[in-house]
């Protein structure tokens, strides 16, 4: 049992799939409260790895000349690979609401495919990397009727 706890306890090849994540990316935000333009805003995401490179700690600077819905918007979150449970996890804390986010998710190659709840609707998140300078993150709703529509895209660009 001791030797689980170590083997599970660091970092496997899974976290240094993170590695291109790291570092400070510009970030232009769409986001869609319903049919027509997007509310456009930009901001300033800071990446670390944490506790010996196990997770992916992010700070989310909304810039204040930002236009948008959420005027001084800040984000914490923390997302990494759970080795006993042998999937990824997040979890995402910001000022537009007091709700705990926690997501779970896929990987299948430069795609991660995570899963929540926010109220009354389930959430689907779609992070792309499209090279070491870039991601993209697709969040998408499904309404009580089972209709998915995309309410936000985040494209980030290394600072």
């Amino acid at each position: 049992m001791a030797d689980d706890c170590e083997r599970l306890s660091g970092p496997g090849e899974e976290h240094a799939l993170l590695e291109p994540f790291v570092g400070t990316f510009r970030a232009e935000v769409r986001m869609w409260m319903g049919p027509g333009d997007p509310m456009v805003s930009t901001g300033t995401m800071k990446n670390t790895m944490i506790f010996g490179d196990t997770f992916l700690e992010q700070v989310y600077d909304g810039d204040e000349s930002s236009t948008g819905p959420f005027p001084d918007f800040k984000g914490r979150g923390y997302w990494g690979f759970n080795r006993h449970m042998n999937r990824w996890e997040g979890v995402w804390i910001d000022t537009a609401s007091t709700m705990i986010q926690t997501d779970t998710g896929t990987r299948d190659g430069d795609t991660w495919t995570m899963l929540g709840e926010v109220p009354s609707m389930q959430k689907k998140s779609v992070i792309r990397l499209v090279d070491p300078d870039h991601h993209v993150m697709e969040m998408y709703f499904v309404d009580p009727e089972g209709n998915e529509f995309k309410g936000m895209e985040i494209a980030y660009a290394r600072a």
